[in-house]
C-alpha cells in the first residue's frame, strides 16, 4: 500500500468540493485530523459560540466519513508541534491542507513547510484570493468594482464530489470529542442555541436549509431587510466551518436569474473581497485602515465606569432602544443576528456610544457562531468610518426610524419580552409613546443628542 496522506482540516469541515481531500486520495490511504490549537491563534483562539457550534460540526464530518469506512482523528496543541509528530508516528510524508489566510495561519503554513511537505489547496472561497485584480494588476480595495470582476471571472464551477477514500493500515490514536471540552457546561448557556439551530449541522443539512431558501430567493433583495421575516439563508455559519463552500452554494444557485438570487450571490462576494483585504492588510480585523480621528475621539470603557456601564448595556441588550436590544439578545441567545439588525446594533455602538469598533469586534468574535476574522474586521470597518471602502462616520444610522420601516416589530416582541404586549408603532420607542414598562430600561442617550454628540466629536477630531 502507498504511503498514509494527512488531510489537516481546519474551516473546511466537508467531504464534498474539498480539493485537499481529493488530492490526498488520489495519492493514498487518507488520515484526516483535526487539531484544536488553542496556541498558533494567540488572542484570535476560537470565542465560545463558535467553539458550541465547531463541536457538532465535527461530530456530523466524523459520520460523514464513517459512511466511507474512514474515521476523523482529534488532537489538541500547536499545530507546529502535533502535525510532525503525527507524520512521523503514521510514516506520512505529505500534509494536505486547504489554504488558510488569517495572518497566524500563514505563519503557522510557513513555518510548517519548513518542517515536512506541505501542500496547500484552494476552495474555501470563489476564486483564490489576490486572483482577481484591477487592470493594472493591482488589488481591489473598493467593493464594487471587485464584484463587478468577480461576476466577469466566474463562468459556473465544477464541484468536486465526495472522493473515495481508503484507510492506512493502522489509525493513530485519537482524543475523543469531549476531550476538546468545546460545549459549555459550568454553566450550560446553549440552551437558545439548541433551540434556534437544531439538527442544523453538517453539510447535508446546511444544503437541505439552502435549498429551502432558494426556493424564496426571488424576494431576497428586499426581504432580507425584514427582521421579522424568516428569509434570510442563515448560510454564514455553515460556510464559516466550512461544511459547505460558497462555490457548492453559487452552482446550487445557478438556475435562478432573480434580482434576489444576484443579491445573494454579491453577499458571497462581499465575503471573497473581505478575505482579500486581509491579505492585503493582514491585522485589517483588529487595526483601522483610516486612522481618521486624532486625540481622544472614541470613549474608552477603560476611562470610567459610565463608559463600561453603556459597552455592557449594550452587549445585555439594555441600551433602551427596541431594535438594538432586540438584536443583542438574539446573539446571546443563539450566536447569530440577523444581517441588517448587526448594521444598525454595529452603529449604535460607535455612533450614539462613541465607543471604539474594536470592542464590538470583540464581542461579536466572541458570541457569534460564524465569527470570521475578515468578514467580522471589514463590516465593522465599514460601519466605523476607517475601512478601505466604508460608510461615512457623518451617516448616521437612525436605529428608531430603522425598525419602523424594516417592519421589526414582531422580531422585537420575540426578543424583549418586556415589550411583548405593546402593538402597533408603539413597540419602536415605547419611551416616547409613554408606554415604556417598568421594567424595561431608559435610553442611554436620545438620538437627537446622540447625532449631534458624534458629530461634534467628529468635526473635533477629524484630521
Amino acid at each position: 500500500m502507498s504511503e498514509p496522506q494527512i488531510v489537516w482540516l481546519r474551516r473546511d469541515l466537508r467531504l464534498c468540493d474539498h480539493a485537499s481531500l481529493t488530492a490526498a486520495a488520489q495519492a493514498g490511504p487518507v488520515i484526516p485530523v483535526y487539531i484544536l490549537d488553542d496556541d498558533t491563534p494567540g488572542d484570535r483562539k476560537l470565542g465560545g459560540a463558535s467553539r458550541w457550534w465547531l463541536h457538532h460540526a465535527l461530530e456530523s464530518l466524523a459520520r460523514d466519513l464513517g459512511r466511507h469506512g474512514s474515521k476523523l482523528i482529534l488532537r489538541r496543541g500547536s499545530v507546529c508541534d502535533v502535525l510532525p509528530e503525527l507524520a512521523e508516528e503514521t510514516g506520512a510524508k505529505t500534509v494536505h491542507a486547504m489554504r488558510h489566510y488569517e495572518h497566524w495561519w500563514r505563519r503557522a503554513q510557513g513555518k510548517l513547510k519548513d518542517l515536512l511537505n506541505l501542500e496547500l489547496h484552494d476552495g474555501n472561497y470563489l476564486l483564490p484570493p489576490g486572483s482577481v485584480t484591477t487592470g493594472s494588476g493591482t488589488p481591489y480595495k473598493i467593493f464594487t468594482p471587485f464584484r463587478d470582476s468577480m461576476f466577469a471571472a466566474i463562468d459556473g464551477f465544477d464541484i468536486l464530489p465526495e472522493p473515495s477514500l481508503t484507510s492506512p493500515d493502522s489509525w493513530p490514536k485519537s482524543d475523543g470529542l469531549e476531550d476538546l471540552d468545546l460545549l459549555p457546561t459550568t454553566p450550560d448557556w446553549a440552551g437558545g442555541m439548541r433551540e434556534f439551530w437544531g439538527e442544523q449541522h453538517g453539510t447535508a443539512a446546511a444544503m437541505e436549509r439552502f435549498d429551502a431558501f432558494l426556493e424564496v430567493s426571488k424576494d431576497y433583495s428586499d426581504d432580507r431587510n425584514l427582521p421579522s421575516e424568516d428569509a434570510t439563508s442563515c448560510m454564514s455559519p455553515h460556510l464559516h466551518h466550512g461544511e459547505v463552500s460558497p462555490r457548492m452554494l453559487w452552482d446550487a444557485m445557478s438556475r435562478y436569474t432573480s434580482e434576489g438570487a444576484r443579491t445573494f450571490r454579491s453577499e458571497l462576494v462581499w465575503r471573497d473581497f473581505a478575505q482579500n483585504l486581509v491579505c492585503q492588510f493582514p491585522d485589517y480585523g483588529e487595526e483601522p485602515y483610516r486612522d481618521l480621528y486624532t486625540g481622544n475621539f472614541w470613549r474608552n470603557p477603560n476611562r470610567g465606569h459610565v463608559i463600561e456601564n453603556d459597552l455592557e448595556a449594550w452587549q445585555k441588550g439594555r441600551t433602551g432602544y427596541p431594535i438594538v436590544d432586540a438584536g443583542m439578545r438574539q446573539l446571546w441567545a443563539t450566536g447569530w443576528m440577523h444581517n441588517r439588525v448587526r448594521m444598525i446594533t454595529a452603529s449604535f455602538l460607535v455612533k450614539h456610544l462613541l465607543i471604539d469598533w474594536r470592542h464590538g469586534e470583540r464581542w461579536f468574535w466572541d458570541t457569534l457562531v460564524d465569527a470570521d476574522y475578515a468578514s467580522n474586521g471589514t463590516n465593522w470597518q465599514w460601519v466605523s468610518g476607517t475601512g478601505v471602502d466604508s460608510n461615512m462616520f457623518v451617516r448616521i444610522m437612525a436605529p428608531l426610524s430603522q425598525s419602523e420601516k424594516f417592519d421589526a416589530g414582531d422580531y422585537i416582541r420575540e426578543w424583549v419580552p418586556e415589550l411583548s404586549e405593546l402593538r402597533g408603532d408603539d413597540i419602536h420607542d415605547p419611551e416616547a409613546k409613554g408606554c415604556k414598562p417598568d421594567d424595561y430600561p431608559a435610553k442611554l442617550i436620545g438620538h437627537k443628542e446622540a447625532r449631534e454628540r458624534a458629530l461634534a466629536n467628529y468635526r473635533e477630531h477629524k484630521d
